[in-house]
Parts: structure tokens; C-alpha cells; sequence
């Protein structure tokens, strides 16, 4: 398996009454390539753990799988694992997805297109999505009990965080990552491989801002609800009108903002 996700640094510490030396914990990020049937698809900058989460989550969000069924998820593609350090995973369908198109550069949140066109583009392989609005006040308590679970921003205060929870505000998964794209797919993995996509009947939440990127990957995977931290762009609320989704966001002090 991969390898530690934080490594011990000491540090000086300044302040008022002077300085000391003492450890820290810092969060590891390495670059992980995701192939489809062999084929390199995408690199990313990651925390490790929780890969094979992240590759299928990221397949799918991006709609690379088509109506194929993963047959199996492994580390690297020729050679050990150990010679590439745990930093190739492999996605197989038995070459039923559709041919890839690489992606040789670092992922991000910029597609090349404009807003318009970028929802486009999903309502061509999406539906809107149908389900029951969330209780606004229960959505206010989500990020506090997403917080009691992340443990290694409670290290490192250096990641972001991810999770899936239902009706009554119950977390199911919380994943962490240093990507924010990353924690939702690992989040969108978790499920997909474990069969349980569409999300329905499910929230997503997310730290942070909710980007266009994030409303994406929500829809993709059939979240109906996405709660973010801090504000939604005008693209990701536009994007989540044609999902029909509820979008929510600046969760502070019991209050929360309904788009």
C-alpha cells in the first residue's frame, strides 16, 4: 500500500515570548497517474491513500468509463508497484470503456471552455437529477460532524475534506486529500466501487469553495445535494439549476446560504 500520508518535520516556532523547536506534521503530496485499460489518462497531485478510490472516482467523473463496469483496479501496469512507488494505478474494464483521450498534463478545475458550453457538455450525458431537497437547518450541522472526522487536517491543517451523508445528517464516508477535486473523487470511488451509484438519497459535502468541478462530479455520481463551506461560483450555481440541484453554501453559525 502506499505509504504514510504525513511526514514528522521540526520547526521553530515564533512568538511573544520567543522561539522553540518542536515537531510537526506535514501532509505528503505526490503526483498519481491514473491509466484506463492502460492507457495514461491524467496525473494528479495527491495525498496518498485511498487510490484506487481516487482513480475510479476520477474515471467516472469525468464520464471516461461510458457504460463500461470496472473489472479490476491494481497498481501500475509493467513492473512492481514497488518501482513506481505506489504512484501508477491502473483502471481495467476489458477494454469496454471508450478509447481514452490522454490527459498528459496535471488535472485542475480549467476546461478549456466556456460556461455555457461546459454545461453543455454535461447535459448531453447527464440527466437532471430527481429527489427531495434537504432540511436546510440540518445541513447547517453537517460540516461539524464531517469535522470530528478529519483527522489529518486535525495534523496537519494542510487538506481538504469530503463526504457523503444522508436525510438525517449521518456521515457515510469522509475522505481527505490535499486536492479538494481529489477528496470528492475518492469520496465518488468509494461508492462506485462498492456498486452503490447513482447517490441517491444522499448529500455531498465539501470544504471549501464549490466549484463548477465539484457540482460536476456531484452530478455524475447522483448526489442531489452538495453542501460546500465557503461560497459556490456562478457557474457552479448555474450548473447546478440544470441539474436540479440543491446547492448550498457558506455554512457559519447555525446559518446557511440556499442557492
Amino acid at each position: 500500500m502506499a505509504r504514510g500520508r504525513t511526514r514528522s518535520v521540526f520547526v521553530r516556532r515564533v512568538g511573544p515570548t520567543g522561539e522553540r523547536r518542536r515537531p510537526d506534521e506535514l501532509i505528503v503530496e505526490e503526483p498519481l497517474s491514473i491509466q484506463l485499460d492502460g492507457t495514461l489518462v491524467a496525473t494528479t497531485m495527491r495525498t496518498p491513500g485511498n487510490d484506487y478510490e481516487l482513480a475510479a472516482g476520477f474515471l467516472h467523473s469525468e464520464g471516461m468509463l461510458g457504460d463500461a463496469t470496472i473489472t479490476g483496479v491494481r497498481y501500475c501496469a509493467d513492473g512492481s508497484a514497488v518501482e513506481s512507488e505506489f504512484n501508477v494505478v491502473t483502471v481495467e474494464t476489458s477494454g469496454k470503456a471508450p478509447a481514452p483521450t490522454p490527459r498528459l498534463g496535471s488535472t485542475s478545475s480549467s476546461c478549456g471552455l466556456c460556461g455555457s458550453e461546459a454545461i453543455e457538455l454535461l447535459t448531453e450525458r447527464l440527466d437532471p437529477l430527481t429527489h427531495e431537497p434537504f432540511d436546510a437547518v440540518m445541513l447547517t450541522e453537517v460540516a461539524d460532524h464531517v469535522r470530528e472526522k478529519q483527522d489529518l487536517f486535525g495534523k496537519t491543517g494542510a487538506v481538504h475534506a469530503a463526504a457523503s451523508f444522508d436525510r438525517t445528517g449521518a456521515i457515510i464516508d469522509v475522505r481527505e486529500d490535499i486536492g479538494r477535486h481529489n477528496a470528492v473523487d475518492k469520496v465518488v470511488g468509494r461508492r462506485l466501487l462498492d456498486g452503490a451509484i447513482p447517490a441517491t438519497d444522499l448529500g455531498l459535502y465539501v470544504s471549501g469553495r464549490a466549484s463548477f468541478e465539484m457540482v460536476q462530479k456531484a452530478w455524475a455520481a447522483g448526489f442531489g445535494t452538495v453542501v460546500s463551506v465557503s461560497a459556490p461560483s456562478a457557474l457552479a450555481v448555474e450548473t447546478a439549476q440544470a441539474a436540479n440541484m440543491q446547492l448550498a453554501g457558506f455554512v457559519r453559525d447555525g446559518e446557511i446560504n440556499v442557492y
